[in-house]
């Protein structure tokens, strides 16, 4: 028998604060120093006091051997509502999730998610190496000790199946490299051209260089709470319009061609009620291009397969017909561990609320962000979606 309720809307709960530690390519600081470092910008942004975050969620990868409970006493807080969330690049949209549902329940007034990772000179390698049993026991002692194989086989797939070209990842690749160029905080302060992209040196066959993220050490954080409290204080805040997850979506696909979006992606713009061209501005998760294509169809701006033409038409730029990760996402601003599932729902709450700065496009009012994660052999096993208005946009 199923059995199937409403899901409920967000009303009265609003995202606020966003906050974002400058991202370093390499750290001796402890993923604790950076996660209280956004912590701290968030909470005083909001003119509060640490005594009054009552929730928190925390992702990290490499705060072991402490989890979200330890941080606590890391950071002199008494939660009364506590989550760790083990998801990658798909913990924003859920860490949101969690916090609006515990502050609309009563079980929280103010919930902290933060997400936060050093990059010490070896840590990128010894996360890989414990990564997942997968990696454990059938990538990385085989030599493909990290997701780049994983994605070589996703990406070559995909060009074979739908005739996507070198080319066309390449236009998503050179548009984020000109957002980031606005964005003060991102890694990769020079323009890429397309001839640079063609010919940067391989990583795994039909992947290079540009096609990959640079791992960063980095933070992110914002709150969540009361639409009436964020009003008092006279904070800038985001609505909650309406968001979806899934987990280990469509299993018995030979290798993953579309993610958990497509499975809902109709109720999150039933719940919103709103379309897809009604977004201003998309932020996919972009640890590699092609998982930006598989977003762009899942999420209903174009059919499946037809990703390629769709970059192909539209300009992916801030001042663009189509502002598509405005702050460089990770591919130009780095990725900051589990921090960049953080990143563009961050910069999509400050998009909506007329604070991005030089990233800003104008007049922005709704912003679609999407994350995707754990990535296993021949799939991610975890994608979200969030949809968010600014405040003037009731």
């Amino acid at each position: 028998m199923t059995i199937r309720h409403k899901r409920q809307a967000y009303d009265g709960i609003v995202a606020v604060s966003p906050a974002s530690v400058p991202y370093q390519r390499f750290s001796k600081e402890a993923a604790h120093w950076w996660i209280a470092r956004a912590l701290r910008q968030s909470i005083t942004a909001a003119a509060l006091m640490p005594g009054d975050i009552d929730g928190l969620t925390v992702s990290s990868f490499t705060l072991f051997p402490d989890s979200a409970v330890g941080l606590t006493q890391h950071l002199g807080l008494s939660p009364r509502w506590l989550d760790d969330i083990p998801m990658g690049g798909a913990c924003g949209v859920a860490a949101l999730r969690r916090a609006a549902r515990a502050v609309q329940s009563g079980d929280a007034n103010v919930v902290a998610c933060v997400a936060g990772d050093t990059n010490h000179v070896d840590s990128f390698r010894r996360t890989l190496s414990s990564f997942s049993r997968f990696a454990q026991d059938a990538s990385y002692p085989y030599g493909a000790g990290g997701p780049n194989a994983c994605f070589a086989l996703l990406t070559d797939h995909y060009m074979r199946q739908f005739g996507a070209t070198r080319e066309d990842f390449g236009s998503i690749c050179v548009a984020q490299r000109q957002n980031a160029l606005s964005n003060p905080h991102a890694v990769m302060k020079s323009p890429l051209t397309m001839d640079q992209y063609l010919s940067a040196r391989e990583i795994s066959d039909p992947i290079a260089l540009f096609d990959c993220v640079m791992p960063v050490a980095g933070a992110e954080a914002f709150l969540v709470m009361h639409e009436e409290d964020a009003q008092s204080t006279g904070l800038p805040y985001a609505h909650i319009r309406s968001t979806i997850e899934r987990h280990n979506a469509f299993p018995d696909d030979p290798i993953q061609m579309r993610g958990g979006w497509e499975m809902d992606v109709d109720e999150l713009y039933a719940m919103a009620g709103l379309k897809p061209s009604d977004m201003d501005l998309v932020q996919t998760y972009d640890d590699y291009p092609v998982i930006v294509m598989m977003q762009l169809e899942d999420l209903g701006f174009c059919g499946k397969g037809e990703a390629p033409a769709f970059v192909r038409a539209h300009n992916l730029t801030i001042g663009g017909d189509f502002p598509h990760n405005t702050s460089g996402g990770q591919l130009s601003a780095g990725q900051p561990g589990a921090a960049g599932g953080f990143l563009g729902l961050v910069e999509a709450i400050r998009q909506v609320t007329g604070k991005a700065g030089p990233t800003q496009v104008p007049g922005a009012r709704n912003a679609l962000a999407s994350g995707f994660g754990m990535i296993n052999y021949d799939r991610g096993l975890c994608s979200g979606a969030i949809i968010l208005s600014g405040s003037g946009d009731d």
